[in-house]
Order: structure tokens, then sequence, then C-alpha cells
């Protein structure tokens, strides 16, 4: 645990450098979700860097609220998709790592395109369909936000899941209870969401996204939960901004970049673990 902590300590690192040497992103999201992607890539998922688009026989991840773009590109050059160096290119002209991932630019571990909501849970769906026609007996995984659930074609996608018994889907929601113009409860209640996905006939687990053990048991438990006619759901409680203290809880660095002083606070607060880039 200690060594993937570190890990997720750099991939924080990089988040705040990345947004700041761009004046631009989205910070917030990306530091919440930096421990859960750094379980799934550097322990829970099957996968390989050497990146085949098709994806066969190993496990796959999409990543559905594109905008968190700064925490997969660092966790994709971290595990070996491509060079760390590359992540100074963020949201820069002519760069591979747009501000929403797309596949145009051909960069390693990115499948589809996701800078407009609410699609991802539907192309997991398809993807892991996909492999059940191939009996290809690997998992795909998924990421949404809170706020993203306000789109309407998730639920219609999470009914087609438990329907049609896609019981090789692990769809993870980023409940932070935060999104760009507020707190979600304030910009349109969704209530209880794990009551929602269990009224929709999906298995649904809960962790705190943001302590590295519970990230790791849950998302081992998850897997041990597929193959048995209901697909997977983890509401996962984090920390919009996590590990930055002037950023927690705050929707306000949903999308804007730290100044240099800012940065240097921030930086402060992160061990430099592997390197920056």
């Amino acid at each position: 645990m200690a060594s993937l902590q570190e890990i997720a300590s750099q991939v924080r690192r990089d988040i705040v450098r990345m947004v700041h040497g761009a004046n631009s992103g989205h910070p917030g999201g990306s530091l919440g979700c930096a421990d859960f992607l750094t379980a799934l890539y550097f322990k829970e998922m099957q996968h390989d860097p050497a990146f085949n688009m098709d994806g066969i026989n190993e496990d796959l991840f999409f990543l559905s609220n594109g905008h968190i773009s700064p925490v997969f590109y660092s966790v994709l050059a971290r595990s070996g998709y491509f060079d760390v160096k590359e992540l100074a290119t963020f949201r820069k002209i002519n760069s591979r790592l747009q501000g929403h991932p797309a596949t145009h630019e051909h960069l390693p571990g990115i499948r589809i395109a996701s800078g407009s909501l609410g699609q991802g849970m539907s192309v997991a769906i398809g993807a892991a369909l996909s492999k059940k026609m191939n009996q290809d007996t690997h998992l795909v995984y998924s990421l949404h936000g809170d706020g993203e659930l306000n789109e309407g074609q998730n639920w219609e996608a999470i009914m087609f899941a438990s329907s049609h018994k896609v019981d090789n889907l692990i769809a993870t929601v980023d409940w932070n209870g935060q999104q760009i113009d507020g707190p979600t409860d304030k910009v349109m209640n969704m209530g209880n969401l794990s009551e929602k996905f269990k009224a929709f006939d999906w298995e649904v687990m809960e962790m705190n996204g943001n302590d590295m053990d519970e990230v790791v048991a849950t998302l081992d438990k998850a897997r041990a939960a597929t193959g048995k006619g209901k697909p997977i759901a983890i509401m996962m409680h984090t920390i919009m901004g996590k590990g930055i203290d002037f950023m927690e809880n705050d929707h306000g660095w949903h999308g804007i970049a730290p100044n240099d002083e800012q940065l240097a606070k921030a930086l402060e607060q992160l061990p430099e673990t592997l390197g920056d880039y």
C-alpha cells in the first residue's frame, strides 16, 4: 500500500503541474480520483501498456467524465503507455494530451473521446458485451462523475446493463458532491445514488475513494462479484481537491488552474516520489 500511496502522491504532483503549465484544466476531480486510478492501473487491472485498440485478452477502462484528463494522463504515463515527459505538453498546441481525451491524436491508452458527458456508460456496456461475445473473460471498468449522472442517457444504459446481465462490468461513480456550478444537491439533487442503482438491479458497493487500503479491498471484492448475473457499481466517496488543503471540498477548483504561488503551496503538500517530469 505504501508503494501505491507514493505513486498517487506523484500523480497529484503531475496533475497540479500540468494544469498550472497550461493555465487551464480540471484539477479538483482529478485530485480526488488519483487513489482510485492508481490502484486500478498499478494493481487491479490486467492491461498492456503496449496498447492495442481492440483490447483483446486484457481488462479495459473507460473514462466517462473526460474533463479529469490530468489524472488519467498521469496514470497512463506513469504506468508505461507513453513517456512521462509528454505530460509537459498538456493542452498545448498540437499536443496529444487534449483537455478532454480524444482518439484522433492516437495517444496510447485512450479508447474513446470523452469530452461530452454521459456517454461512457453506454460505451463500457458495449465493450463488456463484446467481450462476452468473444468469450474473453476479462473485465471492463468505467468511471463516472456524480454530477455527470444528471445526463439522462446514463439511466437508459444503467437499465439496459441489468436487463442484459452485463456482469463483467464494474462502473465506479465519483461521489464527491461537487460539480462545476456548485454542490450537486443544489444543482440537481440525485438523492441516494446507491439506492438508485439497487433499484435498477445492480450489485452496489460503497467505498472511501481516498483510502488506498479500502479502494484496493473494494476493487478486489467487486472483481470477485462479477460473473453472477448483475453489473457492479461502486459508489466512491471522494474529496474534490484531495491532498491540497486549500482546494479540498471547493467546487471552485473544478476547472481552474493554480497560479505560481498556489502551485508552490500545493507541491509542498505532495511528496515527490517518482521524479517530476
